[in-house]
């Protein structure tokens, strides 16, 4: 049995806001087996025209996609949630190996065990172009800072 990942369902507001930031967190730290470690060993995922199952595949898909979305910055915002049920909006920016920046825009739907693992996760996500000068993520890798603006207070 592996220990708990408060907080734990069912979710008030204030603990999925607690549980959206740290999957915020945990992506932006861009470490694929850290990443993986919140999933149930059986997750399974939609993930545009991938449907990775099981922590390994997560994994190997999650460093495969920062291999190739460089300078990876997210943002996640509260959409939603119920029981043990959370839906989330994000946008996150990036570069692929030209210099192309990207801002990513998408929804996810995410259902967790009674232990706070997530078991599912659904993900819709499209990817427009941005010149640099359009960047509006621009603190260093890592966690975003608690003053930096959230999705609502950028526009997004």
């Amino acid at each position: 049995m592996e220990a708990p990942r408060p907080p734990l369902p069912p979710f008030s507001a204030e603990t999925a806001r607690q549980k959206v930031r740290a999957a915020e967190d945990a992506w932006n730290s861009r470490d694929a087996a850290r990443v993986a470690g919140v999933y149930t060993p059986d997750t399974r995922w939609r993930n545009r025209v991938e449907f990775p199952v099981g922590r390994a595949e997560v994994q190997a898909f999650l460093e495969r996609k920062w291999a190739r979305e460089l300078d990876y910055r997210l943002i996640k915002e509260l959409w939603v949630h119920e029981a043990n049920r959370i839906a989330v909006r994000f946008a996150y920016e990036w570069h692929d190996d030209s210099g192309q920046w990207f801002r990513s825009y998408g929804n996810e739907n995410w259902e967790f065990d009674a232990h706070g693992y997530m078991q599912r996760r659904y993900a819709s996500i499209n990817d427009r172009p941005i010149a640099a000068a359009e960047r509006l993520f621009h603190w260093p890798a890592g966690r975003r800072p608690d003053d930096h603006p959230g999705l609502s207070e950028l526009g997004l």
